[in-house]
């Protein structure tokens, strides 16, 4: 016989159903050397998004591997950034660099699908990005790539914003 749930276990599980897409991105082992011989650790990389342009990257380190996603997705959390997507894409063509990674996406037609790599695929993913092209150029250290897209997603701006700053209709500007 199943044993109730405690009304604490209850909160936390509906406070975990908040509507919110999580991926980990990648998972490192980590040594540290002291006189005594290596102490071994895990630092974890993971995104979280709403499904509908809000995004966060959080890194998370520990001695075990759940304890370090688990931190990673809280941190993520803490830091959401929204982005105006247009019809599960991009507004425009952008480029984000990173340290010696650049990243290149561009808006797709819909049913193309995600065309990208790993990390990259899935920021887009937890964002609710359907159809975009991506490419990775330089450096595809996890890390580097998912700050590189993040970086060119917060510079992209809608036709809207761009028509407000020419004082222009936003008609005149799709011309």
């Amino acid at each position: 016989m199943a044993k109730p749930q405690g009304r604490k276990q209850q909160q936390a599980q509906e406070e975990r159903d908040d509507g919110m897409r999580e991926k980990m991105v990648s998972i490192y082992r980590v040594t540290k050397v002291v006189k005594g011989g290596r102490i071994l650790g895990f630092a974890a990389l993971t995104v979280v998004g709403d499904g509908d342009g809000g995004i966060g990257m959080g890194k998370g380190k520990s001695r075990e591997v759940p304890v370090a996603v688990q931190k990673a997705m809280e941190e993520a959390r803490r830091k959401m950034a929204k982005i105006n997507i247009k019809d599960g894409t991009l507004h425009h063509s952008v480029t984000g660099r990173h340290g010696a990674t650049k990243v290149l996406m561009s808006p797709a037609s819909p049913g193309t699908g995600v065309i990208a790599g790993g990390p990259m695929r899935a920021v887009f993913e937890v964002m609710g990005i359907t159809d975009v092209v991506a490419k990775t150029i330089g450096s595809t250290n996890p890390y580097n790539v998912v700050r590189a897209t993040l970086h060119g997603l917060l510079a992209m701006s809608t036709p809207a914003e761009i028509a407000a700053k020419r004082g222009k209709a936003v008609a005149e500007i799709m011309e």
